[in-house]
């Protein structure tokens, strides 16, 4: 087993884990599992009511990472103000695309589509999977922005929501 940089997240840290957003470090522990000694970093989701273990070593080559900087969050919301950019692809090859930029856990690739996705009541209406795609980014967005900028969830969706409504106007 080849060993990689141990990162340095601490216990009661924030972190994004790329597939479902932003946790925080409840602890690191280690347990026994197939005979193998593994140093872990117990993460929970509260909003999901869910706890994650992740090995130490492989944190960083899954994609675990901390919060973004308070300037990535500025250009995260510009992204928003932009036009939507959709492809002409069918549907199911697009719909692929989105959710491999929200399991990415870039938070870059995130508002794209919560820019691409989103519609204003008078644009026709989205179908299930549309909608879908763009609610987990659109939480997994505001999640982060709510982390970073230390309010709380109702707070960075406003803040997110603003933003969209003042490219529609």
């Amino acid at each position: 087993m080849t060993k990689s940089k141990k990162p340095d997240f601490r216990p009661n840290e924030f972190v994004v884990y790329p597939a479902h957003g932003v946790g925080r470090i409840i602890s690191i522990e280690e347990q026994e599992i197939a005979g193998l000694h593994l140093e872990l970093f117990v993460i929970s989701f509260e909003k999901d009511k869910m706890t994650l273990r992740v090995p130490t070593h492989k944190a960083t080559d899954i994609g675990m990472r901390s919060l973004s900087s308070p300037e990535l969050i500025v250009k995260a919301l510009d992204t928003l103000k932009g036009k939507a950019r959709v492809k002409r692809a069918m549907w199911s090859r697009r719909a692929q695309e989105y959710e491999q930029k929200i399991n990415s856990g870039d938070l870059l690739a995130i508002a794209e589509v919560v820019r691409d996705l989103y519609r204003t009541d008078d644009q026709r209406e989205q179908s299930y999977s549309e909608r879908q795609l763009y609610e987990a980014a659109l939480e997994r967005l505001t999640r982060e922005v709510a982390a970073v900028n230390g309010v709380d969830e109702a707070g960075a969706q406003k803040t997110v929501g603003e933003v969209l409504m003042s490219r529609a106007a």
